[in-house]
């Protein structure tokens, strides 16, 4: 350790590198974490700010897939109070070294080809978190229960549906909460408690078991050779708002979670969600405008009807237009006479005039390809290209 590096009794590693598959186009040229949420935040806010929001002031994400956007969004983390001389927020990409020189070969490789990183602040304790998740946090708490139980890990842990627990990490515990299994996404669950994705290490334990090359990922390899070595994990119940926003249904989910009365998360609440903010004009409601239950983006320009729905910085929606229970992302256009329904717009999309998209009832669909005028979608293929500023005919 360096004279002017200090020793921290905590420090968080954020894994940021995946591609995100299940959220299709949306992240075909994003990082997952970089994906928009809410109107004006990004995934990685989330985690961000619970770091801060916790007393966490070190964090280090680890990036992979399409960084660019999420590098250039984070910066040098003044946004989340993480510009700091002593730790901050660093960005940490695969990188070329003397022996080693592989691509991330999962979450606990991406962890042990960062360790040096670790060593800068010789931690305490390590905390494992994701940048994908939906939730406010405070991690101190997590780290008071596992200094009290002396853990080598601890797992934040939640109650799901049981038919959704196949989904996740699977864990058993005994009255105790110290964990008696772990099943990472098994055909059929034997608990409806699964694993968050968020981990206290001992920090000499983590070292010790990443020293194992066969060890690629936390829950397919490093949990259950703990559990089998017989270490000391316990599980730590979170109660509060969480999801998982890994589909193109759940993260449509999360977006509606924020409307209503009483929304059933507010990222604005104590401790707020901080977030880089959008340099833009404020938004724009006019005459012909009407607009219920929704969250409108500084930026936005409104003309047409706006219903139950999330609307990102930069969106027009024409007179005529109407748009109800769906999610449009930054600078789309929902043009004259077109219909928004129960959907996801992609950024800079456009629905042309007159075209109707989405769909009434069950899943939501995912626009990223515009539509000329007159088109139809329930969310399904490609679709002629239209540039958003060619000249209209008239």
């Amino acid at each position: 350790m360096t004279a002017d590096v200090m020793k921290k009794k905590c420090i968080a590693m954020l894994l940021a590198g995946g591609k995100g598959t299940r959220l299709r186009e949306l992240t075909s040229e994003t990082a997952k974490p970089a994906v928009g949420f809410g109107g004006k935040y990004r995934l990685i806010d989330f985690p961000l700010s619970n770091c801060v929001n916790s007393g966490i002031d070190t964090v280090g994400v680890l990036t992979q897939y399409q960084p660019l956007e999420l590098a250039a969004y984070i910066g040098s983390g003044n946004p989340w109070d993480l510009d700091r001389v002593n730790g901050g927020v660093t960005v940490l990409p695969p990188f070329r070294g003397a022996k080693s020189t592989d691509w991330y070969r999962g979450t606990a490789d991406a962890v042990r080809k960062n360790l040096n990183f670790v060593d800068l602040y010789s931690p305490d304790c390590t905390l494992i978190i994701s940048g994908d998740h939906i939730y406010r946090m405070d991690y101190s708490d997590m780290l008071e229960f596992h200094i009290k139980n002396a853990c080598a890990c601890t797992l934040a842990v939640i109650r799901v549906e049981k038919e959704d627990a196949s989904r996740f990490g699977v864990v058993e515990t005994g009255e105790d909460m110290r964990v008696r299994g772990f099943h990472e996404k098994p055909d059929k669950p034997s608990s409806d408690m699964v694993s968050m994705g968020i981990y206290i290490f001992n920090t000499d334990k983590l070292k010790e078991y990443l020293s194992d090359p066969d060890v690629c990922d936390f829950g397919k390899d490093l949990i259950p050779k703990m559990l089998e070595a017989g270490e000391r994990l316990f599980a730590y119940r979170f109660t509060g708002y969480w999801r998982d926003v890994g589909t193109v249904g759940s993260l449509w989910r999360a977006n509606m979670d924020l409307l209503g009365n009483t929304p059933a998360f507010c990222p604005g609440d104590h401790p707020k969600i901080l977030s880089r903010p959008m340099q833009r004009p404020a938004q724009f409601v006019g005459e012909t405008a009407e607009i219920t239950d929704s969250l409108i983006s500084d930026g936005c320009r409104i003309f047409g009807k706006v219903s139950g729905s999330v609307l990102s910085g930069g969106v027009t929606v024409e007179a005529g237009a109407c748009i109800t229970d769906s999610v449009i992302m930054e600078d789309a256009a929902v043009e004259e006479g077109a219909i928004v329904r129960r959907a996801i717009v992609g950024k800079g999309c456009v629905i042309g005039r007159g075209s109707a998209v989405g769909n009434a009832d069950g899943e939501p669909s995912l626009i990223t390809v515009s539509l000329t005028d007159a088109g139809t979608s329930d969310g399904g293929s490609a679709f002629a290209y239209r540039d958003r500023h060619e000249t209209k005919k008239t």
